[in-house]
């Protein structure tokens, strides 16, 4: 099998890279994996440090949108996993063209290019922040998409694209939507890396209102083991959602990260609500494990703790990003 994995520098991208050219889920494993990835500011070679010298392994730097070099790779690929997106809902919010390039344009360019060359199979990784906020129960995967974010629209947009290919020229696509992602190597804007950093150094915490909002936490490494179910046994133009099983607001989640820094909660500093910040975010994962047998594998707390030693092991990773980005 000849992958393509758009996006492999990132977290989850690279998490996937390293499992599957290290045989972690079973399955069908790559005779060659190529990474194309633009390394924008979350994007990291050492990410794939683990597998660098992998004669497997071919890093492309560069952009989705580039259809000449979209089709130099994809016409030598049997499978394609595209996971290459701005994913940071604030920064979508001061400024949506980038998100809605890549997001939007980038995944047309890609279905266009698999199409044209015949790719055997597309999985399309999406986010649960496409069905909108919910009070009470959880989307199954007929839910109608509500997003209601610049970056959830995006996203609700490539996916639709993506459902249109399949649809109108029989592309074999599937799309995955997975709840919040937590574990090693995450940027450090993103929720549980900025607070587990910020505590590190001796920093507050930044929480947005009240701390109502409610979110699913999934493992990144449970959420590449689904990804590659999908990959392997996925039926062309149907729909996953990837849950974590562990809801927790913000407020709880502060609490426990509180906890395992060994912190108080007069480091916490309640912020202005971020806009149009949706209360609540639940999937359900039913379709994945009836049909491919996906249940998360990773207890919250145990990964949670973990998560925090990394971070704790691996300053030199995360403080050079940091101060880039001045946080």
């Amino acid at each position: 099998m000849r992958m393509l994995v758009t996006g492999g520098a990132g977290f989850i991208g690279s998490h996937y890279v390293r499992g599957v050219l290290n045989d972690a889920w079973g399955g069908p494993v790559p005779e060659r994996v190529r990474v194309l990835d633009k390394l924008t500011y979350a994007g990291s070679l050492t990410n794939l440090d683990a597998v660098r010298d992998d004669p497997r392994l071919e890093f492309i730097e560069g952009d989705i949108c580039d259809r000449k070099l979209v089709d130099r790779l994809i016409a030598d690929t049997e499978v394609v996993v595209h996971l290459a997106a701005e994913s940071h809902v604030d920064r979508s919010i001061s400024g949506a063209a980038d998100f809605v390039m890549t997001n939007v344009v980038g995944t047309q360019t890609l279905l266009d290019s698999a199409l044209q060359h015949g790719v055997e199979r597309f999985v399309h990784v999406s986010t649960d922040e496409v069905y909108g906020s919910i009070e009470q129960g959880s989307w199954d995967e007929q839910q109608p998409l509500q997003p209601n974010s610049p970056y959830s629209a995006s996203k609700a947009a490539s996916d639709l694209l993506a459902r249109a290919y399949h649809r109108t020229h029989g592309l074999p696509v599937c799309i995955t939507r997975c709840s919040n992602n937590y574990g090693p190597h995450q940027f450090p804007e993103k929720v549980i890396p900025l607070f587990v950093t910020n505590l590190i150094q001796g920093a507050t915490v930044p929480l947005y209102g009240e701390g109502r909002n409610v979110r699913d936490w999934l493992h990144v490494d449970d959420h590449c083991r689904a990804v590659h179910l999908v990959v392997a046994g996925g039926r062309p133009g149907e729909t996953y959602n990837i849950g974590g099983g562990t809801e927790l607001s913000n407020a709880e989640l502060t609490s426990l990260l509180l906890e395992v820094c060994g912190a108080g909660w007069d480091r916490v500093e309640h912020v202005t609500d971020r806009l149009g910040h949706d209360l609540r975010y639940s999937v359900d994962s039913t379709k994945i494990s009836h049909e491919l047998g996906f249940r998360p594998a990773i207890d919250f707390t145990d990964g949670l703790a973990a998560t925090v030693r990394w971070y704790h092991e691996h300053r030199d990773w995360w403080e050079p990003l940091k101060h880039r980005l001045g946080v």
